[in-house]
């Protein structure tokens, strides 16, 4: 298969889109699904990603367990087979996990491992400091700092981006502040930049990233491949009329009016446009009504390049409700309901 997502002489290693994989779950959420696991990443690949990131926060990491994460790791790596790198999130509170979790991940065949600093009432800088220092001994593979301070309570500064980029094997920054100022700051340092930002896509790349981790990767995979090149060939005028028709999707992913969590509105919008990655884990419920609605009137400007429309699902909300309450119903949770069919043979 001949893609965009080789890596040219003047490309690092991890560039371009590196799409951040939902993890797929069967309709109750409560399991992995393998099937639906690799045919989303052959889904990904073929459409021509860069890079793909294994239980990051789209990978729903905080809600796996360790079995279910080496899990994916194995099967994810199998199923790319070279064709791409693989970055896995390994992050840990204790630097000992976080180096077995690398070192594992690593022995699986990762290219990359990306890794937050450690959170809930973790550390100060010097802390953070030696969390760093202490991996990038123990392991030889890159290493992607994660900054996604909203979530993780840390936010790694551009003066601490300075110290940790002189480390050994720590070459890259996933940011995900939203802030276009604090990207040029990172780029002006040095090392490699991915931002992760879904607004700022476009602009973070022009600016002089090396790519993005992205979770709208999911739902618009030819989108945001046609959306690099077009940037890195120069063809602004044409990336712009892109973006256009692919902002007001990002948009809702990153802020919306309906309560819809980012997970929650992206695994919403994989599913919608074919590509069955199922529901969130609990205690993230599925979107409302009017959030679906909104959110099929974002997807709707898209593009749809190389996905028949055909293929596409948008549900109408009682086929969505019949399914919600099926999923509810294997998963022993809330009370007996009757179905929708058998509402209407009583009628």
């Amino acid at each position: 298969m001949t893609t965009s997502n080789g890596t040219g002489p003047d490309r690092p290693l991890l560039h371009g889109v590196c799409a951040a994989m939902c993890s797929p779950f069967d309709d109750s959420g409560e399991s992995l699904d393998e099937g639906r696991l690799r045919d989303h990443v052959e889904s990904l690949v073929d459409a021509g990603i860069h890079g793909l990131v294994l239980a990051a926060g789209t990978g729903e990491f905080a809600f796996l367990s360790a079995a279910e994460k080496d899990h994916i790791f194995r099967v994810g790596i199998d199923q790319v087979a070279d064709r791409i790198p693989v970055i896995c999130q390994t992050s840990a509170i204790t630097s000992v996990d976080a180096i077995e979790n690398s070192r594992a991940a690593i022995d699986l065949g990762a290219s990359a491992v990306m890794v937050l600093p450690p959170y809930f009432e973790g550390p100060f800088e010097r802390g953070v400091m030696y969390h760093y220092e202490k991996l990038a001994r123990a392991i030889d593979a890159p290493i992607v700092l994660y900054n996604i301070p909203a979530q993780s309570g840390f936010d790694i500064t551009p003066d601490l981006y300075r110290k940790l980029i002189a480390m050994e094997n720590i070459d890259y920054i996933k940011d995900s502040t939203g802030d276009l100022i604090r990207i040029q700051q990172l780029l002006g340092i040095g090392g490699h930049v991915l931002s992760g930002a879904d607004p700022l896509a476009p602009y973070a790349l022009m600016a002089g990233s090396a790519g993005w981790i992205w979770g709208a990767a999911n739902v618009m995979p030819h989108e945001c491949v046609a959306l690099y090149d077009h940037i890195t060939a120069g063809r602004h005028a044409e990336a712009m009329e892109l973006w256009r028709r692919m902002l007001p999707a990002n948009l809702y992913f990153w802020d919306n009016p309906h309560e819809a969590e980012y997970n929650s509105a992206v695994k919403t919008a994989t599913n919608m446009v074919g590509r069955t990655v199922g529901p969130c884990r609990r205690p993230v419920l599925p979107m409302t009504h009017q959030g679906r609605v909104a959110l099929q009137a974002a997807l709707s400007t898209l593009p749809v390049n190389g996905v028949h429309r055909a293929r596409l699902v948008f549900r109408e909300w009682e086929d969505e409700r019949d399914w919600l309450v099926q999923m509810t119903t294997r998963a022993g949770v809330g009370r007996t309901r009757t179905t929708t069919q058998e509402n209407r043979s009583n009628t």
